[in-house]
């Protein structure tokens, strides 16, 4: 397992009992309105077989459950898949969501295994970004669609000025609230960002797509522009 891979998983480790209602106040509600355009984009159906990586507590998983899609949940953090256990049984979808161990950039799946892909907060814990977009689109079926939600970094002036204000002094005072663990996560997080934006812009990101085989490739800047929902089809029937 590659350093980043290790640091995510330990990270997320020690924020998984709090993720579900923490990450609602730290981006203001609005991570509720990304998961929903994301899955809106992925127009799951009830049948398909869906693969949703990075799954972490569900959150995104019970949504195209809730659609009647069956989901194999993969994510790196055992802490993080039984945090939403009871949130899946409460939610009678226990039969449609399995969670599995695994790494985006190792996919334990054949070729051409599912109806469609989505993956939430992933690029910025792989080492190599692009590698990991052609091996989430290799276990896509031929006419599958892929979707992605990721923060943003606001690019006018003023809001990008407000963006930073929050992210690098606001945002850990509220994380500090919750925990230490929490503190330390809200501290990295603004930083972790702009990095990958400065070193991946948009741009450049839209070229792993398409790179990876998928076409149609476009993204939406959302909530002011602190986060992007990305979405592609692999060519085929």
């Amino acid at each position: 397992m590659d350093q980043r891979a290790r640091f995510a998983r330990t990270l997320f480790a020690g924020i998984a009992a709090e993720y579900q209602w923490m990450g609602a106040i730290l981006s203001f509600g609005q991570d509720g309105r990304w998961r929903r355009s994301m899955v809106s984009e992925l127009a799951p159906e009830p049948g398909q077989l869906v693969l949703d990586v990075a799954s972490g507590t569900g959150l995104v998983a019970r949504r195209i459950g809730a659609a009647g899609a069956r989901v194999i949940q993969l994510d790196p953090s055992e802490a993080m898949l039984q945090a939403g256990l009871r949130a899946t049984r409460s939610a009678q979808l226990g039969a449609l969501l399995h969670p599995v161990l695994g790494r985006a950039e190792e996919l334990p799946f054949d070729d051409d295994a599912f109806d469609a892909v989505s993956f939430t907060y992933l690029l910025r814990y792989v080492d190599d970004p692009a590698a990991t977009m052609k091996e989430l689109t290799r276990v896509l079926r031929p006419g599958g669609r892929i979707a992605c939600l990721e923060f943003h970094e606001p690019r006018p002036p003023l809001l990008r000025a407000g963006w930073f204000l929050y992210t690098r002094y606001l945002m850990p005072l509220i994380g500090r609230v919750a925990s230490r663990e929490w503190r330390a996560t809200a501290h990295f997080l603004g930083p972790n960002i702009s990095r990958f934006y400065a070193d991946h812009p948009l741009a450049e990101q839209a070229r792993w797509w398409q790179e990876a085989g998928l076409r149609g490739v476009h993204s939406t800047v959302m909530s002011l522009g602190a986060g992007v929902v990305w979405r592609g089809r692999l060519d085929g029937e």
